[in-house]
């Protein structure tokens, strides 16, 4: 289940759709009060992601932008959705987005996904984080996205899974100039700064069946790789011509 968020800024903010602690920490002030109240100090999986600003990351003033939050918990977009309704503006970099429109909606998996942030998992040491341009290991990244969402889709359910072939059949990542895939994205952990790397991909092409339409549907809203709940690994369904349906 999903939430987009329409705003109108009221200041300029360089890169405003890539402060990712900033817009982490205006969902978990939502979420104050609630049942989900102590979900930012739980050890445990967060089930839930949010895009990047949308169009583009820049944020000038007058900009008309969207966010979206989804999470395979819709308790948790229905909390959201309640909270959001009285809040006329939230700040990023200090300068207030004045909210117009806050719509829930639902979407179901396609069989082609479209990235509407970096997916980031860890690197082949287990130290840090992986990226093509020093590890260069398409079959780590596979089989780490799938590790991961086969975890955390059996935590969610209660049920062991099992996917019956490849999780994609077909990857096609956003190539940058001089042949990289790798983009950084500077975000606050713990009080600290660091450069995560990710990637995008323009398509992301599975095959849909009864037996695992849940599974995807679940991806989907929860997110891939790994970081989900600071904006990473959002994922959008994309038509039959490949184009995002959000």
């Amino acid at each position: 289940m999903r939430i987009k968020i329409d705003f109108v800024a009221e200041g300029d903010i360089p890169q405003g759709g890539n402060r990712k602690h900033e817009i982490q920490a205006f969902i978990y002030s939502l979420l104050m009060g609630t049942e989900y109240d102590s979900l930012h100090d739980s050890k445990r999986f967060k089930f839930f992601t949010f895009s990047s600003f949308f169009p583009g990351v820049d944020v000038k003033e007058g900009d008309r932008k969207s966010l979206v939050i989804s999470s395979p918990n819709e308790g948790f977009i229905e909390t959201l959705y309640e909270k959001l309704l009285p809040v006329e503006r939230f700040y990023i970099g200090g300068k207030p987005l004045r909210i117009e429109g806050v719509k829930k909606f639902k979407l179901r998996p396609t069989g082609g996904f479209i990235t509407g942030s970096p997916v980031v998992v860890r690197s082949m040491t287990g130290r840090g984080f992986f990226t093509f341009h020093h590890e260069n290991s398409l079959d780590h990244f596979i089989r780490s996205i799938t590790e991961n969402a086969l975890v955390r889709y059996s935590a969610f359910t209660g049920e062991a899974f099992q996917l019956n072939g490849p999780i994609f059949q077909r990857m096609v990542p956003y190539v940058r100039k001089k042949g990289w895939i790798d983009v950084y994205v500077r975000v606050n952990i713990r009080g600290r700064y660091f450069d995560v790397p990710g990637s995008n991909w323009k398509l992301l092409e599975a095959r849909i069946t009864p037996d695992n339409r849940d599974f995807y549907a679940f991806l989907m809203d929860a997110g891939m790789g790994i970081l989900n709940s600071l904006g990473f690994g959002f994922l959008n369904p994309v038509n039959g011509r490949g184009r995002r349906t959000v």
